[in-house]
């Protein structure tokens, strides 16, 4: 059977209910009868339960309900509480942050002040969650991978509602709720500090972002690969090697011209993805803050070359306000 193995046949195993190791004191009771579910092995593990939410898990959905409820509210009161435009027009509609005008003051609910609302709860259901995710882990034993990974993203996501908003002086720098406006102001926000391209940490949070793609996506048809061996039994691979880690490193000495273990690539992978979120945050930290126009500053330290001389000379836009160079 091992001969007929490809990328879309799996290996669904399938066996008696599993309840979970042994919580310790003081946690809530795992809930939910657990049951075995065919569409789900095919993705993941065929076993659907039990569900342990405790406290942290509750609050966390609470506010995050609360936060979607305010978003959701806000876009169906823009079109009049019309559920067919809402459907229809759900990827444009959004919750904008206040304007300019008010600073950091605290602005009437329909000026933005619904997004700071939304704002908090929004906060507080990612650090509950937070929370949660590494009191999990410390209960189960594990190390604290998963926990310092989603802070990160939770870094990214403050740099961008909070301490650059802050450090500019208005909340109407944040980001709105929104799909398509959250993608408008990307844009905007590239074309008013003269192009992030020429921004460094951006430059290597696309980097990152790309090659932890790449390695994911390598490690993990690695694996594919050798599951025929026992591949997918990765643990027992790295304390006691066979055939699987074997084939699989001489694989990528042959075709990338190193080793990467079978506990390696995981580091690799995982400070490549880190990595993503915290240099663009710094990326984003930076602009408007320290650097108001990423072209000139490219220019100025040899990054890139000036505008030929068939066009009008680039000012910087602070000098003709009378500002100092």
């Amino acid at each position: 059977m091992a001969d007929y193995q490809n990328l879309f046949t799996t290996v669904q195993v399938t066996g008696p209910i599993h309840m979970g190791v042994e919580l310790g004191h003081g946690n809530s009771p795992r809930t939910g009868q657990p049951l075995l579910n065919y569409w789900a092995g095919k993705i993941g593990n065929a076993q659907l339960g039990p569900i342990y939410l405790g406290g942290l898990g509750l609050a966390s959905l609470i506010c995050g309900v609360f936060a979607t409820t305010i978003i959701g509210m806000n876009m169906l009161a823009s079109v009049d509480y019309s559920p067919v435009q809402f459907i229809r027009q759900l990827f444009w509609l959004s919750l904008e942050p206040p304007p300019a005008s008010y600073g950091l003051s605290i602005p009437p609910l329909n000026q933005g002040g619904w997004w700071i609302i939304t704002g908090l709860f929004l906060t507080a259901s990612l650090f509950l969650w937070w929370a949660r995710t590494y009191r999990r882990a410390r209960e189960l034993g594990m190390g604290t991978h998963v926990a310092w990974a989603f802070a990160a993203a939770i870094w990214l996501y403050l740099v961008l509602g909070l301490f650059r908003p802050v450090l500019m002086g208005s909340w109407g720098e944040a980001v709105p709720y929104g799909i398509f406006p959250h993608l408008d102001w990307t844009a905007a926000f590239s074309l008013r500090y003269g192009n992030l391209f020429y921004n460094p940490f951006h430059a290597l949070s696309i980097a990152f972002l790309y090659g932890s793609a790449l390695l994911f996506a390598m490690h993990g048809a690695t694996i594919l690969a050798v599951t025929r061996f026992g591949g997918e039994r990765e643990i027992e691979q790295i304390t006691d090697r066979g055939t699987a880690s074997e084939r699989a490193a001489l694989f990528w000495r042959w075709t990338m011209g190193f080793n990467a273990t079978m506990e390696s690539i995981h580091r690799w992978a995982w400070w490549f993805a880190v990595l993503c979120p915290l240099t663009g945050g710094i990326g984003i930290l930076l602009t408007g803050t320290v650097v108001d126009n990423w072209y000139l500053w490219a220019v100025k330290h040899g990054v890139a070359p000036p505008y030929p001389q068939v066009f009008p000379p680039v000012s910087d836009p602070a000098l003709l306000l009378g500002g100092k160079p």
